[in-house]
C-alpha cells in the first residue's frame, strides 16, 4: 500500500511542479517584475520532457531486463548446481544459528539461508550483477513458505531490508568509476563507504527487529555481529597498510576471485556427488529466464514514475530548497552539491550513477573534490530501495509490502546521514 502511494505521488508531484513551470512561463513578466523569478522557454516544454521521459524509461526498463536475463540465467543456473551439490546447504548450516534468530519463521537450515547469504556476500563485494539473481532466488525460496502469497512475510521483509541497507566491504564498481575519471585519490572512499554502510545495515536490522520483536541481544546474534565487526576491523587494518593503487588492485582482484571460487566450488561439489552438472545448470537457468520476464511490468512502472519525477524538475526543487534551508540556519552547504546522488540512489541506480559521474565530469567539482568524494560515498552507502522492492516483490507477486518501505528508507536515511558526517570527518 505504501508503494502504491509513493508511485502515485511521483506523478502527482511531477504534474503540479510542471503546471507551475508552464504558468510561470505564460506569466513570466509578472513573476520577473514582482518576485524576481525567471521562467524561460524551457519551462514551457516540461510536459513534453515528462512524456519523453516516460517513454525512454519504459524502453530503458526493457533494455535493462534484456541485459539482466543473461546474468539471471547464469546465476540461477549456478545456484541450482550449488543446491544439488550440497553447497547451499553447507552455507545454510554455517550461518544457520544466526539466521535462525533473525528469521525465526524459517525451518532449520532452510535452503533460502544459503541463497540469502550468497546475495549479501555479493553485495559486500560490490558485485551487483551477481547479487540480483541470487536475491531473487532467495525471495522465491522464502515465498514457498509464505502463507499469504500477496503479502510480504516477516522473513522476506528482513531479507529485503538487509539487502537494501547494502553493507559494502569492497566497493569494486565505484573504485572502477573513480579510476576511469582519473582520480588521484581513488581508494580514499573505501573506509568511509564501509563505515557508512555498516551504520545503514545496523539501522535496517534494528528497525525490522523492532517491528518483528526480535531480540538482538541474544548471545548468538551478538557473537555473529561481533565476529563480523572484528573481521571488518581486521580488513581495514590490512588495507591501511596499502597504498591507493594496491587497494584498488586488491579490491578488484579479490572480489572477482572470490566470486569465481564460488562457481568452481559449486561445480566441484556437484561433480563429486555425481550430479549431472550440465543438466542441473540448464534447469536452474530456465527458471532465471522465467523470473526475469515476470519482473518487466513492475520495473517499467517504477522507473517510469521516477523518470517523470526527475523530468518535471521536482528533484531540482528539492535540492534547491535544502540548500537554501541549510544556508539559512548557518550550516556549511558543501554537502548539498552531492545530494542528487543520495536522493536518486533509493529510486534508480543508473540515475544515481549518472548524477555521480556528472559531478566527476563537472569542471567545478571533479572526482577528488568534496562533492566528488561525498557522491562516491553516497553511491556506495545507500541502495536502490524502490527498484529492489519492485523487482524482488514483483518477481514473486507480492503487492502488500507492509513496513518494508519504511524500514528500507530508515536504513537509507541512516546511510545518507552517516555518509555526510563521515565525509566531513575524512575529507573536509
Amino acid at each position: 500500500m505504501v508503494l502504491n502511494y509513493i508511485w502515485i505521488g511521483f506523478f502527482l508531484v511531477a504534474f503540479v511542479v510542471a503546471l507551475i513551470r508552464v504558468l510561470g512561463y505564460l506569466f513570466r513578466d509578472f513573476f520577473a517584475d514582482a518576485l524576481g523569478i525567471i521562467f524561460t522557454e524551457v519551462d514551457l516544454h516540461v510536459f513534453k520532457d515528462m512524456v519523453d521521459a516516460s517513454f525512454s524509461m519504459a524502453t530503458a526498463s526493457v533494455d535493462l531486463i534484456i541485459a539482466l536475463i543473461g546474468v539471471m540465467v547464469l546465476w540461477l543456473g549456478i545456484m541450482k548446481v550449488g543446491e544439488d551439490g550440497g553447497a547451499v546447504n553447507l552455507i545454510a548450516r554455517i550461518f544457520g544459528p544466526f539466521f535462525n534468530k533473525l528469521f525465526p519463521e524459517l525451518p532449520k537450515n532452510h535452503k533460502s539461508i544459503g541463497a540469502m547469504m550468497m546475495n549479501l556476500s555479493a553485495n559486500m563485494l560490490g558485485l551487483d550483477n551477481a547479487a540480483t539473481p541470487l536475491g531473487l532466488k532467495a525471495m522465491e525460496d522464502l515465498q514457498e513458505l509464505n502463507v499469504e502469497k500477496d503479502k510480504a512475510s516477516n522473513a522476506q521483509i528482513m531479507f529485503l531490508v538487509l539487502n537494501t541497507s547494502g553493507l559494502t566491504v569492497i566497493p569494486v564498481s565505484i573504485l572502477a568509476y573513480r579510476v576511469a575519471a582519473e582520480s588521484q585519490m581513488v581508494s580514499v572512499i573505501f573506509l568511509p563507504i564501509l563505515l557508512a554502510t555498516y551504520f545503514s545495515t545496523l539501522a535496517g536490522l534494528i528497525s525490522v527487529s523492532i517491528y518483528q520483536r526480535i531480540n538482538l541481544f541474544n548471545k548468538t546474534v551478538l557473537a555473529y555481529i561481533g565476529t563480523a565487526t572484528a573481521l571488518i576491523a581486521g580488513l581495514l587494518w590490512w588495507f591501511s597498510g596499502l597504498n591507493q593503487d594496491q587497494i584498488t588492485e586488491v579490491s578488484s582482484f579479490g572480489g572477482n576471485l572470490i566470486i569465481f571460487l564460488i562457481i568452481i566450488s559449486f561445480l566441484f561439489l556437484a561433480f563429486r556427488k555425481k550430479i549431472d552438472v550440465y543438466n542441473s545448470f540448464i534447469t536452474g537457468a530456465k527458471d532465471g529466464f522465467n523470473v526475469a520476464i515476470k519482473i518487466i511490468p513492475y520495473l517499467v512502472a517504477m522507473l517510469v514514475g521516477i523518470g517523470v519525477f526527475r523530468a518535471s524538475g521536482a528533484m531540482d526543487l528539492v535540492i534547491g530548497g535544502i540548500k537554501a534551508l541549510v544556508s539559512f540556519v548557518g550550516l556549511n552547504t558543501d554537502f548539498v552539491d552531492a545530494l542528487p546522488v543520495a536522493f536518486m540512489k533509493p529510486l534508480s541506480g543508473s540515475g544515481a550513477r549518472g548524477a555521480m559521474l556528472e559531478i566527476y565530469n563537472n569542471p567545478g567539482f571533479g572526482p577528488d573534490s568534496f562533492a566528488g568524494l561525498l557522491s562516491s560515498v553516497f553511491q556506495g552507502s545507500t541502495e536502490t530501495t524502490f527498484y529492489t522492492l519492485a523487482v524482488y516483490f514483483g518477481a514473486v507477486g507480492i503487492t502488500r509490502t507492509r513496513y518494508a518501505v519504511v524500514c528500507g528508507l530508515i536504513a537509507d536515511l541512516t546511510g545518507i546521514i552517516a555518509a555526510i558526517l563521515i565525509a566531513y570527518l575524512f575529507f573536509h
